[in-house]
């Protein structure tokens, strides 16, 4: 066999201390079932803390709004409402999602609601104070009837732009181009129509600021629409408007692999399996979006960058200290002179490091004895773990049961299947390499799927079971744990095990 093309796990402290204790993640599925999740919620207290630490590098106020799409625990969110609530704030994208706020503690003026909004989120969000993330006019005209007919308050509103123009060229002349296109917002080039919406609206809404939402890891594109939603603030401020805060959304990413070296060559394995030159490295020869046509790789891999080495925190300081395209000055140079608060909405970045999820192993069984491959059966599906769902490939972390060494035998490729009757149903695509062979009662280890995976794609089909979710902390020598519902950051867990 080729040697092992690993996709080890980045884990960083407390999540790579929990990854050690073997007993005691036994010991929870043991008696909670598989599949599990597991929640750290001081890690994303810790996140939040790295995130407000670049706001003071660069002398900047604002909030930051956790993204609440990206995990449904209570304990994250009950942790972060305990927050600074001048620094830390929750983004919700439905009524459900709202009123889970509110009963975690956030008061309403710690809200944004974003999304796209029905008369009942609109207007539960202007009833208890949040601030309102509109997409265009319409939504606009949708909440300001709300507001007055049933005497509600002026409700605070930000005005989400799209289609954000840049020059190429000398100097800025040039084709002129558009950003990526965004479902969300609304066209820089019709915002005159925004504008006058604002105006006519002006005893319903008070204009909060801007915003945007790009779907790209390209930083230089998100500096662009920066600079652009000041300058349209600038406009504004000329028709006698007061906007006061710029919100940039989310999409500063997560390191997932360890390495660079893994990464680089797995994704070079992968186009030289697409080319045929080398065995398949994925089920039946899926590609990941790339295909061979006469020799030639084409199409793109819809894949995530897994190995980062900018991101999160760091992604924010390097946005913020870019220079910006058209003014020359850094976003927060911009920022600061405009006396404008920054938001941001970070989601998979905000819950990076804080979980995992366990799955037990059911069956082992070859699959290409020739290649030295197996089936691996595990106690939970695709929705339950949907990291690659998201095109991000990690490899999972090897848990034997007992006294086994994680290093006893030789490094071995599996397939990882889940407990759903349908061919379709794979926890990664791709061929997975450990450590050695598991035996059924071994655990599979997902590291990092707080973010967009844990329970985003979560179901059940076939009346299978859905994960519990509990929450740990370290103290002392041993760890502690409750139900997810049960955490209460005022309160010491009670459980115990291992």
């Amino acid at each position: 066999m080729d040697a092992p093309l690993y996709l080890r796990p980045r884990v960083e402290p407390p999540l790579a201390a929990l990854l050690t204790d073997r007993p005691f993640l036994h010991s929870l599925v043991d008696a909670l079932g598989s599949p599990l999740n597991v929640l750290l919620p001081e890690a994303v207290a810790e996140n939040a803390a790295r995130f407000r630490a670049v706001y003071r590098r660069h002398h900047l106020t604002g909030r930051v709004y956790f993204a609440h799409k990206a995990n449904r625990s209570s304990a994250l969110l009950r942790r972060l409402a305990a927050e600074d609530p001048a620094t830390v704030g929750v983004d919700v994208a439905s009524t459900e999602e709202l009123r889970h706020a509110l009963g975690c503690g956030f008061t309403g003026d710690r809200i944004m609601a974003t999304g796209p909004k029905d008369a009942a989120f609109l207007w539960l969000a202007a009833r208890v104070g949040a601030t309102v993330n509109l997409d265009s006019p319409g939504e606009l005209e949708r909440l300001s009837g709300l507001v007055r007919a049933h005497g509600l308050g002026r409700v605070a509103v930000l005005v989400r732009l799209s289609g954000f123009e840049h020059a190429t060229g000398h100097g800025g002349a040039g084709t002129r181009l558009l950003s990526r296109r965004s479902r969300f917002g609304t066209p820089v080039r019709d915002s005159e129509a925004l504008l006058s919406a604002l105006e006519r609206n002006a005893d319903a809404v008070e204009f909060a600021g801007a915003a945007y939402h790009l779907d790209t890891t390209g930083v230089e594109e998100k500096a662009r629409a920066l600079e652009q939603c000041v300058l349209f603030m600038d406009e504004c401020r000329a028709r006698g408007l007061a906007p006061r805060a710029l919100d940039i959304g989310g999409g500063f990413g997560v390191g997932y692999v360890a390495e660079a070296e893994e990464w680089e060559r797995w994704t070079t394995a992968l186009t030289e399996a697409v080319l045929g030159v080398r065995p398949p490295l994925t089920w039946r020869g899926h590609g990941y979006g790339l295909r061979n046509e006469s020799g030639t790789v084409r199409g793109a891999a819809a894949l995530y960058p897994a190995y980062r080495p900018t991101a999160g925190p760091g992604y924010l300081d390097e946005l913020l200290s870019l220079p910006a395209p058209v003014l020359g000055r850094p976003p927060a140079t911009l920022l600061l002179e405009h006396l404008h608060d920054l938001y941001i909405e970070p989601g998979r970045s905000l819950v990076d490091q804080c979980g995992l999820s366990l799955a037990s192993v059911l069956d082992v069984r070859p699959a290409d004895m020739d290649a030295g491959q197996y089936l691996v059966r595990l106690a939970m599906n695709a929705g339950d773990m949907s990291l690659e769902e998201h095109g991000v490939l990690v490899d999972p972390v090897l848990l034997p049961r007992g006294e086994a060494a994680s290093g006893d035998g030789e490094p071995v490729g599996v397939h990882l299947t889940g407990n759903l009757c349908l061919e379709g149903d794979l926890i990664t695509r791709r061929l997975v390499f450990l450590p050695r062979l598991p035996r059924a009662g071994d655990l599979l280890a997902f590291a990092n799927t707080a973010g967009y995976a844990m329970d985003f794609h979560a179901h059940h089909a076939q009346r299978q079971p859905v994960a519990r979710t509990v929450a740990v902390e370290r103290r002392g020598d041993s760890w502690h744990w409750c139900p997810d519902e049960d955490y209460w950051p005022i309160t010491p867990m009670g459980g115990t095990a291992g």
